[in-house]
């Protein structure tokens, strides 16, 4: 019988140690993470040049550029075509008369009629023609239109009524009540033209007119913003 062989069979394959494989695994690793950080490099200092650009660009131009403060103050009188600065609570006391059967039967009535009177503003009237903005003191120069006094609200469920006569027929009463309704409309109105009246309301005008455009200036980034305001005939201010 042949002889048996005392050392081990050799094969083809070459057996490698497990703590070699793990070694070479990890070099490659390292070498692809750092093959793909200068890939993205490049990538990464563009978009931070581009960033850095375009705050810079926001700081140089952006940041100041407010808009037009003609058109912030324009736009704030669009929001209210017309605008109540002022009313009146009017108190017209009239008296009419009335004459029936030829004169012989006569009749008086005195009435105290509360009205009320608004005094308004049209904005629509107000163009970019009427503005001035002094860039360098933050003034803005308003030009007003004359305000309008309107038709006096007369609330005749409170009016009291005074009757004289000895006798007054229904139809009298009603031509009496007609004619004071009238008289009362034409007392309100004269009324209302009051100079008192009228200094009141401009006024109150001028400052509904301050604080509707420094607001959304001072919102818009202007700051703290002189708003002088006038109406026409009225001299500037200096």
């Amino acid at each position: 019988m042949p002889a048996s062989s005392a050392g081990p069979i050799a094969s083809g394959t070459t057996t490698v140690a497990p703590e070699h494989v793990s070694t070479r695994n990890d070099v490659t690793s390292q070498q692809d993470r750092s093959l793909a950080w200068v890939q993205a490099l490049p990538w990464l200092l563009f978009i931070i040049v581009l960033a850095l650009a375009a705050w810079l660009g926001w700081r140089a131009f952006g940041a100041n550029d407010l808009g037009d403060p003609l058109a912030t103050s324009l736009v704030a009188f669009e929001k209210q075509n017309s605008l109540t600065v002022f009313s009146a609570q009017l108190a017209p006391v009239v008296a009419s008369n009335d004459s029936r059967f030829f004169g012989t039967i006569q009749s008086r009535q005195v009435a105290v009629i509360p009205a009320r009177v608004d005094y308004t503003l049209d904005l629509s009237q107000v163009g970019a023609e009427r503005l001035a903005w002094d860039a360098e003191k933050h003034t803005l120069d308003v030009q007003l239109p004359a305000i309008k006094v309107g038709k006096p609200n007369l609330d005749e469920a409170r009016a009291q009524y005074l009757r004289e006569g000895i006798w007054i027929t229904r139809e009298a009463q009603d031509n009496l009540t007609r004619k004071n309704t009238q008289l009362a409309e034409q007392q309100a109105v004269k009324q209302a033209a009051n100079p008192v009246l009228m200094n009141l309301a401009r006024g109150a005008a001028k400052d509904a007119i301050r604080q509707n455009l420094a607001i959304p200036l001072s919102v818009a980034g202007y700051g703290d913003v002189t708003v002088n305001v006038r109406f026409d005939g009225e001299k500037a201010s200096k």
